[in-house]
Parts: structure tokens; C-alpha cells; sequence
């Protein structure tokens, strides 16, 4: 009988993990929401604005820390690629290319519970050194050889 009992326990702790957590559960429900507001601003006159909105409202809910970086990647974003379209994807600020594939996002320690945030490449980034190369990097604070680094990036990425 103990066996079956443990058998038991090791199914439905399988069963809890494969679970998706409250954090990833919010996360599909925005991330449908985006992409109704999407639709609706397809019909938009200023795309860039209402985008931009959006992504604004969603850094400014953020803890000061990551508020800060994130603010901070706005602007170095909007001076080395203005052509990158201001987004949010799951929650997070997003930039996209002109078919709305996101190029670079970033995610807020707060969003997950890490001890850094993190900004990330998609696909698209021009970002290739021979056969790998990184696409996230972990931000713990925000100096000015980060935000160096980061110009840096994301001018390769759109290059």
C-alpha cells in the first residue's frame, strides 16, 4: 500500500508541475489582451503612439528599479532605432520591425521573481558571431557602461 500511496503523490506532483503557475497564467491573459489591442490598432492613424501607450502604461506599474532600466532602454531604443516599433508582448516592453516581429524585449526582475532583469533578442536580431552567440543578458543595475553595452546591442540587432 505504500507504494501505490507513493505512486500516487509522485503523479500528482508531476501533474502540479507541468501546472502552469498564477505568474504564467497572468501572462497568457495579457498577452491575449495585446493582441486584441493589436487588432484594434492595426486600424490606428498613429500606430507608434498607441503602442507606445501601451508600453508606457505597463513600465510605469513596474517596481522603481525596473522602472528604470526600462524607461532607460525606451530612450536608447527610440535614439539608435526609432523605426523599432513600441510594444508589449506577455506584459513586457517590446520593440518590433516593420512586420511586427518583435526584435529586442525586455522583462523586469519583478515579472518572475529573479534577481535580474533580463533583456533579450529575438530571432531577427542581426546579433550572429559564427555558430553562437548570446541573446539575453542579465541587468542587475543600470551604469553607464551598461547602457553602453545595451546601445550597443541594439544597434548591432537592427543593423
Amino acid at each position: 500500500m505504500a507504494s501505490t500511496r507513493a505512486k500516487t503523490e509522485k503523479k500528482t506532483s508531476a501533474a502540479e508541475k507541468a501546472a502552469l503557475s498564477d505568474g504564467e497564467k497572468a501572462a497568457l491573459k495579457e498577452r491575449a489582451a495585446e493582441l486584441k489591442a493589436e487588432a484594434r490598432r492595426a486600424k490606428a492613424k498613429d500606430k507608434r503612439a498607441a503602442g507606445e501607450k501601451d508600453l508606457l502604461a505597463k513600465v510605469a506599474e513596474m517596481p522603481p528599479e525596473d522602472r528604470a532600466i526600462a524607461e532607460r532602454l525606451h530612450e536608447i531604443v527610440n535614439e539608435v532605432a526609432p523605426h523599432l516599433m513600441p510594444k508589449t508582448m506577455y506584459g513586457m516592453p517590446a520593440y518590433a520591425d516593420e512586420d511586427g516581429k518583435v526584435i529586442v524585449f525586455f522583462q523586469a526582475a519583478a515579472k518572475w521573481g529573479t534577481r535580474y532583469a533580463s533583456l533579450a533578442f529575438e530571432e531577427r536580431a542581426k546579433l550572429d558571431e559564427g555558430d553562437m552567440w548570446p541573446t539575453g543578458f542579465a541587468i542587475k543595475r543600470l551604469t553607464p557602461a551598461v547602457e553602453e553595452k545595451i546601445t550597443e546591442l541594439v544597434r548591432r540587432a537592427v543593423g
